[in-house]
């Protein structure tokens, strides 16, 4: 049964005794989320889980926070909502796709949001329990977004997006945190042309080494 039918099923069931929706109930999701996500990971925590932690209906957390992704985002604070990114991915061509993720990935670092991305991946480089949960986040839901679109039969993908998020983290660092020029006053559509190729080559073109991973 999937976490969006169990909390159908529970709201439809009239537990009582459960805590009913208020301003601290976010409050107590958001802290039993963490918890969770960082004790089981992304795939081994479920929300049905979390509500009951939180001693909450599963319904609830749907309600405060849509899918299980948006709860993730959400506990990690991650500044922007990654479906909105991640659905640029989704839709594009397999031959584009390099290109596409350096566009969106840069276009939001340039936005209102990008200080708080900045911020976060500062806070990654340097370590902690909480951003372990960060780093979580990106690998369990971002880069396996992207590896879903690429993997194969005989390339399950995982050494292919390591080799773009380190492309991505570098292109972040000098762009945006070192601010080594002319990187760092690049218009988009330049990085996109400098950078996607590269993306490209290690998403789907020939790497020439080793890339099961035997996870």
């Amino acid at each position: 049964m999937s976490d969006g039918e169990s909390g159908t099923g529970t709201a439809r069931s009239g537990r009582t005794g459960r805590r009913p929706g208020n301003t601290d109930t976010r409050t107590a999701i958001l802290e039993a989320a963490r918890i969770r996500f960082a004790d089981a990971g992304f795939d081994k925590t479920s929300i049905r889980a979390i509500a009951g932690d939180a001693d909450v209906d599963p319904a609830l957390v749907h309600h405060y926070f849509g899918t299980k992704q948006q709860l993730f985002a959400a506990a990690v604070d991650f500044p922007v909502d990654p479906d909105s990114t991640l659905s640029q991915v989704d839709d594009a061509p397999l031959d584009e796709l390099g290109a596409t993720i350096v566009r969106a990935v840069v276009t939001v670092w340039d936005s209102p949001a990008g200080p708080g991305i900045v911020a976060m991946v500062r806070s990654m480089l340097g370590g902690g329990g909480e951003m372990s949960l960060a780093r979580s986040f990106l690998l369990q839901v971002v880069l396996e977004r992207v590896r879903g679109r690429i993997a194969t039969a005989e390339d399950d993908g995982r050494a292919r997006v390591s080799l773009v998020a380190a492309q991505m983290v570098g292109v972040l660092t000098a762009r945006k945190i070192i601010g080594v020029e002319p990187l760092a006053s690049m218009p988009i559509e330049t990085v996109v042309a400098a950078v996607g190729p590269s993306v490209q080559r290690y998403l789907t073109g020939d790497l020439d080494v080793p890339l099961r991973t035997g996870r």
